[in-house]
């Protein structure tokens, strides 16, 4: 497929248009479109949310964060555990850390107020090139490309594109494209219509072609190869770790610990948690730190990470003669106080701890923790 720049222009003329008829037709409604003009911190959390995460998982985090930190300044004034409690269940915490730390920024740099060129927004923390793209385009009006996954897909089926989406040639070529195309008069309304076709339309697997509105110019259709496009390479397999953690509880408290400030679900609080090649090799990691695990099993959970997938179990652990280090604490409160708890044990944690909490005691038999747990 050529790319010249008269053949680009000459298919912008078609299909520019029939994309944002449809996209003015069938446009998702979404909390984060109410406003217009649109204000680009909602667009910037909105776009963060969203990487990773699904739109209907991403809507009610949106709205409790406007409420909660409704302009940068309040971002900025927040805490970080305030933060990350509300972030909570969303995963990829660093996102979180970099809005807050990007807020800070912008009220310490441009007194609360969002910039609005490509070089200083780029340069603050957590906004890559497609962020910078969707804030610049649907807030300010410029017209800069948002080259996601949606729009790498759609891109290669239209113009029946064979390299490598993720390739730096591949993502070139389409930058290349979207940059000659997108229209200097509704610049975020294109970004924003090939994020939802390729949502709901140009989808990975079986796209629905039937119904897109290109598929008059789309070579993907045409030439029957839907199923080849785009070209991608496979994913690196993750790492499957057993993992041990613990339910210990000493007077009402629950013995919790705190990850280190780096790495996977930096800083935030767990179960103290070990992790093996083997269920063999990783008790005996937290029977060396802990002392001895009871047999009792409370609850067992696969969490699949990007790169690693943690196979859970929960056993009951019996109260250690001391704690290792400052990081393990007796906590009060446990997994519903305001510090923000690792997701893949949240849910087990506030029912079985609420249950105990509340009657004075752990239940002596398994069957009542594990049937609340059904429940989830």
């Amino acid at each position: 497929m050529p790319f010249s720049g008269r053949f680009i222009l000459t298919v912008e003329n078609e299909w520019v248009p029939a994309l944002l008829h449809w996209f003015d037709e069938t446009k998702r409604d979404l909390p984060w479109r109410a406003n217009h003009p649109r204000d680009p911190y909602h667009v910037w959390v909105s776009e963060i949310m969203l990487q990773q995460t699904r739109t209907e998982t991403v809507k009610d985090y949106y709205v409790r964060w406007m409420a909660a930190f409704p302009t940068v300044s309040a971002l900025a004034q927040a805490s970080e555990e305030e933060v990350l409690k509300l972030w909570q269940g969303l995963g990829y915490y660093s996102r979180a850390r970099n809005l807050h730390k990007a807020a800070r920024e912008i009220v310490l740099q441009y007194h609360g107020i969002f910039p609005d060129t490509l070089e200083a927004v780029r340069a603050l923390p957590g906004i890559g090139d497609y962020t910078a793209g969707a804030i610049l385009s649907m807030a300010f009006g410029h017209a800069v490309p948002a080259v996601d996954g949606n729009l790498l897909r759609v891109m290669a089926r239209l113009f029946g594109i064979s390299d490598d989406i993720l390739s730096l040639k591949g993502k070139r070529i389409i930058g290349r494209i979207a940059q000659t195309v997108i229209p200097q008069d509704r610049p975020g309304d294109f970004n924003e219509a090939l994020m939802d076709l390729g949502a709901t339309i140009c989808i990975p697997r079986v796209p629905r072609c039937g119904s897109c509105p290109l598929k008059d110019f789309c070579t993907a259709f045409l030439e029957n190869r839907t199923s080849e496009l785009p070209v991608r390479k496979k994913k690196k397999v993750p790492t499957i770790y057993e993992v041990t953690s613990l339910f210990i509880r000493k007077q009402g408290a629950l013995l919790l610990h705190k990850r280190p400030e780096t790495g996977l679900l930096a800083s935030l609080w767990e179960l103290p948690t070990f992790l093996g090649k083997t269920e063999k090799e990783s008790r005996k990691e937290a029977e060396r730190m802990l002392g001895t695990v009871e047999g009792k099993i409370i609850w067992t959970h696969r969490h699949v990470f990007t790169h690693q997938i943690w196979q859970m179990t929960v056993y009951l652990g019996t109260i250690p003669c001391s704690l290792p280090d400052p990081s393990y604490v007796w906590s009060m409160k446990g997994p519903s106080g305001p510090c923000p708890f690792v997701d893949p044990q949240k849910n087990v944690l506030l029912l079985a701890f609420q249950e105990s909490y509340l009657r004075g005691e752990l239940q002596s038999t398994l069957w009542g923790i594990q049937a609340r747990i059904h429940m989830i």
